[in-house]
């Protein structure tokens, strides 16, 4: 059985951005944007989320080089999704999120301009495209 709720991470050193997906419109809507201290976000923070939304899924994006290849942010990504797997149980995914902060940036530029490219709403609406990535790949 397909999830049926998805939360999902655009990972980062400073900040982790946060979306809700529903599998049944494939869609997603960003929630906030998480502080990280060198990646490390408040696990408490994360608690919250998962508890207040009750995912059958947490995605996290996995930054790649444009040509597919891993770097070191590659694997600081695998390991926080690691962590959120081994600190509560969750069921955890990672997705190719290649190009989401350039998509967001022009998504949030139609929507108002200038003035909607917020660092902490780039990094949600990134983990929108994470999470409509995942689902577009499922189907």
């Amino acid at each position: 059985m397909q999830p049926q709720t998805v939360l999902g991470f655009d990972y980062g050193t400073k900040s982790i951005g946060v979306a809700i997906g529903q599998a049944i419109t494939a869609s997603a809507t960003p929630l906030l944007s998480i502080k990280a201290v060198d990646g490390i976000p408040n696990w408490d923070d994360i608690d919250k989320l998962l508890k207040e939304w009750q995912p059958d899924l947490v995605v996290v994006g996995l930054p790649l080089n444009m040509d597919g290849t891993e770097q070191e942010m590659t694997q600081r990504a695998r390991k926080f999704a690691n962590r959120i797997n081994g600190r509560f149980g969750v069921k955890i995914a990672t997705q190719d999120e290649r190009l989401t902060t350039a998509d967001a940036k022009a998504r949030l530029f139609e929507l108002g301009g200038f003035k909607a490219l917020t660092k902490g709403q780039i990094d949600a609406v990134s983990a929108v495209l994470i999470i409509e990535s995942y689902f577009e790949n499922q189907f």
